[in-house]
Protein backbone atom coordinates (compact mmCIF):
# COMPACT_ATOMS: atom_id res chain seq x y z
CA UNK A 1 0.00 0.00 0.00
CA UNK A 2 1.18 2.92 -1.19
CA UNK A 3 0.01 6.90 0.21
CA UNK A 4 0.41 10.00 -0.98
CA UNK A 5 0.27 12.62 1.14
CA UNK A 6 -0.26 16.36 0.20
CA UNK A 7 0.11 19.55 2.30
CA UNK A 8 1.94 17.75 5.06
CA UNK A 9 3.39 20.19 7.61
CA UNK A 10 6.97 19.17 8.98
CA UNK A 11 6.33 21.02 12.37
CA UNK A 12 3.39 18.74 13.56
CA UNK A 13 2.17 16.26 11.46
CA UNK A 14 5.44 14.38 10.03
CA UNK A 15 5.95 12.80 13.46
CA UNK A 16 2.39 11.21 13.17
CA UNK A 17 2.76 9.83 9.64
CA UNK A 18 5.87 8.18 10.21
CA UNK A 19 4.62 6.74 13.60
CA UNK A 20 1.69 5.32 11.96
CA UNK A 21 3.20 4.26 8.19
CA UNK A 22 5.42 2.28 10.87
CA UNK A 23 2.27 0.57 12.64
CA UNK A 24 0.35 -0.10 9.43
CA UNK A 25 3.23 -1.18 7.27
CA UNK A 26 2.26 1.49 4.42
CA UNK A 27 4.73 3.54 3.11
CA UNK A 28 4.05 7.10 2.08
CA UNK A 29 5.66 10.07 -0.29
CA UNK A 30 4.73 13.64 0.28
CA UNK A 31 4.55 17.72 -0.54
CA UNK A 32 4.23 20.91 1.25
CA UNK A 33 1.55 21.75 -1.86
CA UNK A 34 -2.15 21.99 -2.38
CA UNK A 35 -3.13 19.03 -5.24
CA UNK A 36 -3.30 20.53 -8.77
CA UNK A 37 -3.42 19.24 -12.14
CA UNK A 38 -0.02 20.21 -12.32
CA UNK A 39 1.02 18.11 -9.40
CA UNK A 40 -1.01 15.37 -9.55
CA UNK A 41 1.58 13.08 -11.02
CA UNK A 42 3.40 13.26 -7.67
CA UNK A 43 0.94 10.42 -6.69
CA UNK A 44 1.43 8.16 -9.70
CA UNK A 45 1.97 4.70 -8.37
CA UNK A 46 0.04 5.60 -5.03
CA UNK A 47 -2.95 3.84 -4.07
CA UNK A 48 -4.55 6.64 -2.10
CA UNK A 49 -4.17 10.37 -1.47
CA UNK A 50 -4.23 12.39 1.80
CA UNK A 51 -5.71 15.61 1.70
CA UNK A 52 -6.53 18.61 3.88
CA UNK A 53 -9.87 21.09 2.35
CA UNK A 54 -9.28 22.31 -0.64
CA UNK A 55 -11.10 21.85 -4.08
CA UNK A 56 -11.07 18.56 -5.16
CA UNK A 57 -13.16 18.75 -8.00
CA UNK A 58 -14.04 16.70 -10.99
CA UNK A 59 -10.73 17.45 -12.90
CA UNK A 60 -8.54 16.15 -10.56
CA UNK A 61 -10.56 13.31 -9.50
CA UNK A 62 -10.18 12.32 -13.36
CA UNK A 63 -6.41 12.83 -13.23
CA UNK A 64 -6.08 11.02 -10.00
CA UNK A 65 -8.18 8.09 -11.22
CA UNK A 66 -5.99 7.70 -14.19
CA UNK A 67 -3.25 7.57 -11.86
CA UNK A 68 -4.59 4.59 -10.00
CA UNK A 69 -5.43 6.37 -7.41
CA UNK A 70 -8.21 4.38 -5.77
CA UNK A 71 -9.34 6.15 -2.42
CA UNK A 72 -9.27 9.75 -0.66
CA UNK A 73 -8.89 10.52 2.89
CA UNK A 74 -9.24 14.29 4.17
CA UNK A 75 -7.88 15.10 7.49
CA UNK A 76 -10.92 17.14 7.83
CA UNK A 77 -14.41 16.01 9.40
CA UNK A 78 -15.85 18.44 6.80
CA UNK A 79 -15.67 16.57 3.01
CA UNK A 80 -17.84 19.78 1.25
CA UNK A 81 -14.80 20.15 -0.66
CA UNK A 82 -14.78 17.09 -2.38
CA UNK A 83 -17.21 16.39 -5.34
CA UNK A 84 -18.48 13.31 -3.28
CA UNK A 85 -20.67 11.92 -5.98
CA UNK A 86 -18.34 12.32 -8.94
CA UNK A 87 -15.57 10.50 -7.02
CA UNK A 88 -17.82 7.55 -6.31
CA UNK A 89 -19.09 7.53 -10.36
CA UNK A 90 -15.53 6.34 -10.87
CA UNK A 91 -15.80 3.89 -7.96
CA UNK A 92 -13.06 6.13 -5.80
CA UNK A 93 -13.80 5.80 -1.73
CA UNK A 94 -14.00 8.60 0.23
CA UNK A 95 -13.08 8.90 3.88
CA UNK A 96 -13.00 12.01 6.48
CA UNK A 97 -11.45 12.46 10.19
CA UNK A 98 -12.67 12.03 13.17
CA UNK A 99 -10.78 13.17 16.37
CA UNK A 100 -12.20 14.07 19.97
CA UNK A 101 -14.84 17.18 19.77
CA UNK A 102 -13.45 18.52 23.03
CA UNK A 103 -11.18 20.36 20.51
CA UNK A 104 -13.65 22.56 18.98
CA UNK A 105 -16.19 22.43 21.84
CA UNK A 106 -13.75 23.95 24.40
CA UNK A 107 -12.77 27.00 21.83
CA UNK A 108 -16.18 27.62 20.95
CA UNK A 109 -17.11 28.43 24.90
CA UNK A 110 -13.23 30.31 24.77
CA UNK A 111 -14.36 32.68 22.28
CA UNK A 112 -17.63 33.45 23.78
CA UNK A 113 -16.11 34.28 27.17
CA UNK A 114 -13.75 36.74 25.04
CA UNK A 115 -16.49 38.12 23.38
CA UNK A 116 -18.77 38.53 25.98
CA UNK A 117 -15.99 40.11 28.38
CA UNK A 118 -14.18 42.11 25.81
CA UNK A 119 -11.14 40.88 26.09
CA UNK A 120 -9.34 41.44 22.70
CA UNK A 121 -9.76 45.31 24.01
CA UNK A 122 -8.85 44.82 27.16
CA UNK A 123 -5.85 43.62 26.09
CA UNK A 124 -4.75 45.76 23.37
CA UNK A 125 -5.60 48.69 25.52
CA UNK A 126 -3.44 47.59 28.33
CA UNK A 127 -0.57 47.35 26.16
CA UNK A 128 -1.20 51.47 25.33
CA UNK A 129 -1.28 51.47 29.17
CA UNK A 130 -4.84 52.59 29.03
CA UNK A 131 -5.86 50.79 32.50
CA UNK A 132 -9.20 53.05 32.76
CA UNK A 133 -12.54 50.81 32.58
CA UNK A 134 -14.83 53.09 30.37
CA UNK A 135 -15.69 50.53 27.16
CA UNK A 136 -14.81 47.78 28.93
CA UNK A 137 -18.03 46.36 30.63
CA UNK A 138 -19.04 42.71 29.25
CA UNK A 139 -21.26 40.63 30.24
CA UNK A 140 -21.37 37.13 32.70
CA UNK A 141 -21.79 34.01 31.01
CA UNK A 142 -23.64 32.63 33.71
CA UNK A 143 -26.62 35.76 33.12
CA UNK A 144 -27.11 34.35 29.63
CA UNK A 145 -29.27 31.95 27.50
CA UNK A 146 -27.09 30.27 25.30
CA UNK A 147 -28.32 28.22 22.09
CA UNK A 148 -26.59 25.62 20.20
CA UNK A 149 -27.11 25.71 16.94
CA UNK A 150 -26.52 22.03 15.32
CA UNK A 151 -26.17 18.82 18.33
CA UNK A 152 -23.98 16.49 16.96
CA UNK A 153 -20.78 15.53 18.63
CA UNK A 154 -19.33 18.70 19.14
CA UNK A 155 -22.64 21.10 19.64
CA UNK A 156 -23.58 18.37 22.64
CA UNK A 157 -20.23 18.69 24.04
CA UNK A 158 -20.26 22.50 24.01
CA UNK A 159 -23.78 22.00 26.11
CA UNK A 160 -22.41 19.79 28.29
CA UNK A 161 -19.45 21.68 29.56
CA UNK A 162 -21.21 24.84 29.38
CA UNK A 163 -23.99 23.06 31.87
CA UNK A 164 -21.69 23.60 34.39
CA UNK A 165 -21.44 28.30 34.03
CA UNK A 166 -25.34 27.94 35.31
CA UNK A 167 -26.63 29.58 31.83
CA UNK A 168 -29.54 28.66 30.23
CA UNK A 169 -29.06 26.42 27.52
CA UNK A 170 -31.47 26.22 24.34
CA UNK A 171 -30.45 23.90 21.19
CA UNK A 172 -32.28 23.82 17.65
CA UNK A 173 -31.16 20.56 15.71
CA UNK A 174 -32.42 18.76 12.75
CA UNK A 175 -31.96 15.56 14.58
CA UNK A 176 -32.47 15.48 18.47
CA UNK A 177 -29.94 14.00 20.71
CA UNK A 178 -31.06 12.38 23.96
CA UNK A 179 -27.63 13.60 25.41
CA UNK A 180 -28.27 16.95 24.64
CA UNK A 181 -31.26 17.21 26.24
CA UNK A 182 -29.96 16.24 29.90
CA UNK A 183 -28.38 19.68 29.46
CA UNK A 184 -30.66 21.86 27.08
CA UNK A 185 -34.33 22.21 26.02
CA UNK A 186 -34.96 22.12 22.06
CA UNK A 187 -36.99 24.82 21.09
CA UNK A 188 -38.47 25.38 17.24
CA UNK A 189 -35.67 27.94 15.40
CA UNK A 190 -37.75 30.69 15.60
CA UNK A 191 -37.91 30.66 18.86
CA UNK A 192 -33.78 29.65 19.46
CA UNK A 193 -33.12 32.77 17.32
CA UNK A 194 -35.95 35.02 19.58
CA UNK A 195 -34.44 34.16 22.81
CA UNK A 196 -31.25 33.48 22.67
CA UNK A 197 -28.24 36.11 24.11
CA UNK A 198 -25.63 34.10 22.74
CA UNK A 199 -25.61 31.54 19.08
CA UNK A 200 -23.20 28.94 18.77
CA UNK A 201 -22.75 27.57 15.33
CA UNK A 202 -21.95 23.66 15.53
CA UNK A 203 -24.44 22.44 12.31
CA UNK A 204 -22.66 20.66 9.21
CA UNK A 205 -22.28 22.38 6.08
CA UNK A 206 -25.21 21.85 3.09
CA UNK A 207 -27.00 22.83 0.50
CA UNK A 208 -29.77 22.96 2.60
CA UNK A 209 -27.52 25.19 5.23
CA UNK A 210 -26.08 27.47 3.19
CA UNK A 211 -26.34 30.94 4.51
CA UNK A 212 -28.29 29.66 7.41
CA UNK A 213 -27.90 33.03 9.03
CA UNK A 214 -28.91 35.58 6.91
CA UNK A 215 -30.48 38.99 6.97
CA UNK A 216 -33.92 37.36 7.28
CA UNK A 217 -32.91 34.91 10.01
CA UNK A 218 -30.88 38.39 12.30
CA UNK A 219 -34.13 40.38 12.00
CA UNK A 220 -35.86 37.54 13.85
CA UNK A 221 -32.53 37.23 17.05
CA UNK A 222 -32.43 39.30 20.11
CA UNK A 223 -30.64 42.85 19.89
CA UNK A 224 -27.01 42.41 20.79
CA UNK A 225 -27.00 38.71 20.37
CA UNK A 226 -23.32 37.40 20.09
CA UNK A 227 -22.56 34.83 17.34
CA UNK A 228 -20.09 32.53 17.55
CA UNK A 229 -19.09 30.37 14.60
CA UNK A 230 -16.57 27.60 14.67
CA UNK A 231 -18.39 24.90 12.01
CA UNK A 232 -18.05 26.39 8.34
CA UNK A 233 -17.79 30.22 6.89
CA UNK A 234 -20.40 29.83 4.35
CA UNK A 235 -23.04 28.73 7.01
CA UNK A 236 -23.53 32.46 7.60
CA UNK A 237 -23.97 35.50 5.04
CA UNK A 238 -20.98 37.77 5.67
CA UNK A 239 -22.64 40.81 4.18
CA UNK A 240 -25.80 40.06 6.35
CA UNK A 241 -23.18 39.40 9.70
CA UNK A 242 -21.78 43.41 8.98
CA UNK A 243 -24.67 44.83 8.33
CA UNK A 244 -25.98 43.59 11.38
CA UNK A 245 -23.30 44.65 13.29
CA UNK A 246 -23.33 47.65 11.87
CA UNK A 247 -27.00 48.17 12.76
CA UNK A 248 -25.95 47.35 16.40
CA UNK A 249 -28.23 44.34 16.01
CA UNK A 250 -25.61 41.72 16.54
CA UNK A 251 -23.84 43.06 19.95
CA UNK A 252 -20.54 40.74 18.60
CA UNK A 253 -18.81 38.05 17.03
CA UNK A 254 -16.22 35.27 17.43
CA UNK A 255 -15.40 33.74 14.15
CA UNK A 256 -13.43 30.82 13.54
CA UNK A 257 -14.12 30.37 9.99
CA UNK A 258 -15.44 32.88 7.09
CA UNK A 259 -16.76 32.23 3.59
CA UNK A 260 -13.99 32.26 0.87
CA UNK A 261 -11.40 31.22 3.93
CA UNK A 262 -9.43 28.84 1.78
CA UNK A 263 -7.62 31.49 -0.76
CA UNK A 264 -5.98 32.73 2.93
CA UNK A 265 -6.57 30.40 6.01
CA UNK A 266 -3.72 28.07 6.03
CA UNK A 267 -1.34 30.23 4.78
CA UNK A 268 1.54 32.85 5.79
CA UNK A 269 0.30 35.97 3.76
CA UNK A 270 2.30 38.36 5.26
CA UNK A 271 2.84 41.82 2.95
CA UNK A 272 0.18 40.23 0.57
CA UNK A 273 -2.96 41.93 -0.64
CA UNK A 274 -6.45 39.49 0.33
CA UNK A 275 -8.75 39.78 -1.94
CA UNK A 276 -11.78 39.79 0.26
CA UNK A 277 -13.50 42.42 1.18
CA UNK A 278 -15.59 41.45 4.06
CA UNK A 279 -12.36 39.85 6.00
CA UNK A 280 -11.22 43.60 5.76
CA UNK A 281 -14.45 44.64 7.01
CA UNK A 282 -14.67 42.25 9.89
CA UNK A 283 -11.17 42.60 11.11
CA UNK A 284 -12.03 46.98 11.65
CA UNK A 285 -15.06 46.05 14.13
CA UNK A 286 -13.90 45.75 18.08
CA UNK A 287 -16.55 44.10 18.87
CA UNK A 288 -15.60 41.06 16.19
CA UNK A 289 -12.63 38.27 17.12
CA UNK A 290 -11.62 36.70 14.00
CA UNK A 291 -9.23 33.43 13.83
CA UNK A 292 -7.97 31.42 11.04
CA UNK A 293 -9.78 28.61 11.36
CA UNK A 294 -7.59 26.40 14.68
CA UNK A 295 -10.47 25.43 16.56
CA UNK A 296 -9.45 21.96 15.99
CA UNK A 297 -6.12 22.50 16.37
CA UNK A 298 -4.43 20.64 19.30
CA UNK A 299 -2.12 17.51 19.69
CA UNK A 300 -4.46 15.38 20.25
CA UNK A 301 -6.94 16.53 17.58
CA UNK A 302 -3.26 16.24 14.42
CA UNK A 303 -2.56 12.91 15.79
CA UNK A 304 -5.99 11.78 15.25
CA UNK A 305 -6.82 12.95 12.41
CA UNK A 306 -3.82 10.90 10.86
CA UNK A 307 -4.50 7.96 13.04
CA UNK A 308 -7.76 8.10 11.18
CA UNK A 309 -6.26 8.28 7.92
CA UNK A 310 -4.55 5.27 8.09
CA UNK A 311 -7.62 3.63 9.72
CA UNK A 312 -9.86 4.13 6.84
CA UNK A 313 -7.32 3.61 4.03
CA UNK A 314 -6.76 0.11 6.01
CA UNK A 315 -10.50 -1.00 5.90
CA UNK A 316 -11.35 -0.08 2.51
CA UNK A 317 -7.75 -2.25 1.44
CA UNK A 318 -9.04 -5.51 3.82
CA UNK A 319 -12.88 -5.17 2.33
CA UNK A 320 -14.22 -3.27 5.87
CA UNK A 321 -16.87 -0.90 5.84
CA UNK A 322 -15.47 2.36 7.48
CA UNK A 323 -17.05 3.72 9.93
CA UNK A 324 -15.49 6.78 8.13
CA UNK A 325 -16.38 6.34 4.66
CA UNK A 326 -18.24 8.89 3.03
CA UNK A 327 -21.17 7.84 1.36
Amino acid sequence: MKLFVYNLREFDERQYFDHFSQSYGYEYTSTAAFPTLENTALAKGCDAISIIPCRMDAPLLDKFHALGVKYISTRSIGYEHIDITYAHKLGMRVSNARYSPDSVANYAILMMLMVCRNIVQIIDQARLQNYTLRGKIGRELSQCTIGVLGTGRIGCTVLKHLHGFGSRLLAYSVHQNEEAKRYATYVDFDTFLAECDIISIHTQFTQDTYHLINAVTIQKMKDKVIIVNTARGALIDSKALIQGIESGKIGGAALDVLENEQDFYSSNKIGAIIKNHDLAILRSFPNVILTPHTAFYTDNAIRSQIESTYKSIHDFEMGIASQLEIL
